[in-house]
């Protein structure tokens, strides 16, 4: 008889930066995958990560973290405006790369990266959970099976209600600050894999609340042939309207609520839970004509179905869940939505017609 194959030995992670999104989200999931071994943290506060995760070795330098020996995935969580070099470092030194959203600010930014990755033959990824949202499987579910017919409104929204401006970051007037870099490429990336690349790109970014340095409110329509998307995001919302609602020529569908990940992962709680990724607040379906109701199942949300098809995109058993391809294409639709809010106009987007033809190729399009 043969022996036992020997299971792989797991991936060692080094997490860059252990502010809101590295404590929060990433390394609850990179502690909760099997075959990921989160063994470094790139932090200037030791007692911070220690307290919650005493076994890791911390390193104050980010880029020392990036380059370690020791380490074969490395996970940046920092400033939007540190994801280059940081990823850069990263690549040249042999690992492969998982980057939050933003993946870079712009879109000569993310093309360089996508093409340093593929000359190092290693898997660069971007952070796009959202793909895992209860609701978003729920609403591939429906344009699969052609519930909705042919859809032609969808209106997307991540709202807040959050009146003060704080003092972090993210709402300072840095490069890659502002709400439509925070919430727009969950929002973008999730259209471009329903529909694909849209036609134009209408964009109007704007700061609403008292004392904002950055862009707090935005509203986005992606232009398609008879079919018009709008994203919008706000931190001065405060409930009421549709996570979504998405139209079509036998009905539509409304979604309240969001996604219950990650407010849990935020309140300090692991994976695993038997309730883990269930929305209590299903849509509804309303057929046209009859005005006939029903309500909609909604299929269980698993972020960590990120972090496996990473570990599994590295040991080459599957296709990288998010590809630099996919990268590229939504900062295409981000950087067409800076310009459009700019100038007033609808804008293309500023991709070749390779980039075009290879995100058709790949994309998941799950309705014509």
């Amino acid at each position: 008889m043969s022996e036992p194959a020997t299971p792989p030995a797991p991936l060692r992670v080094a997490l860059l930066g252990y502010g809101f999104a590295g404590k929060s989200f990433h390394a609850p999931l990179l502690r909760t995958v099997e075959g990921l071994s989160l063994r470094t943290v790139a932090s200037s506060r030791p007692d911070d990560v220690h307290a919650d995760l005493p076994d890791v070795t911390v390193i104050p330098a980010a880029r020392d973290a990036a380059t370690h020996p020791d380490v074969d995935l490395v996970v940046v969580a920092t400033p939007n405006e540190t994801h280059v070099p940081l990823t850069e470092a990263a690549l040249r030194a042999g690992k492969h790369v998982v980057v939050d959203k933003p993946f870079t600010i712009t879109l000569a930014e993310a093309r360089a990266l996508s093409a340093l990755a593929h000359e190092r033959g290693r898997v660069l990824s971007v952070f796009h959970n959202r793909r895992w949202d209860s609701d978003f499987l729920a609403l591939k579910a429906l344009l699969t099976d052609g519930t909705l017919g042919r859809v032609t409104h969808v209106e997307s929204r991540f709202d807040r209600f959050r009146p003060e401006v704080r003092q972090r970051w993210r709402e300072q007037p840095v490069p890659g600050a502002g709400i439509w870099f925070d919430l727009g490429p969950h929002l973008v990336d999730q259209v471009l894999q329903l529909f694909g690349l849209p036609d134009t790109v209408v964009g109007m970014l704007a700061a609403h609340r008292d004392g904002a340095a950055v862009d707090d409110w935005c509203q986005v329509t992606l232009v398609y042939p008879q079919r018009h998307v709008v994203l919008q995001a706000s931190m001065l919302i405060a409930g009421g309207l549709p996570r979504f609602a998405v139209h079509g020529t036998r009905g539509s569908w409304l979604k309240y609520g969001m996604d219950t990940q990650a407010d849990r992962l935020i309140a300090g709680e692991l994976p695993g839970a038997s309730d883990w990724g269930e929305d209590a607040t299903p849509g509804r379906v309303i057929v046209g004509g009859s005005s006939e109701a029903r309500t909609t199942s909604t299929p269980r949300g698993d972020y960590r179905q990120f972090y496996a098809g990473i570990r599994d995109a590295v040991r080459g058993t599957r296709r990288n869940p998010v590809t630099p391809l996919d990268a590229v294409a939504v900062a295409a639709v981000l950087d067409a939505a800076v310009l459009s809010s700019r100038t007033g106009r609808a804008c293309t987007l500023d991709l070749t017609s390779e980039e075009r033809g290879a995100f058709s190729d790949g994309c998941d399009l799950t309705t014509s």
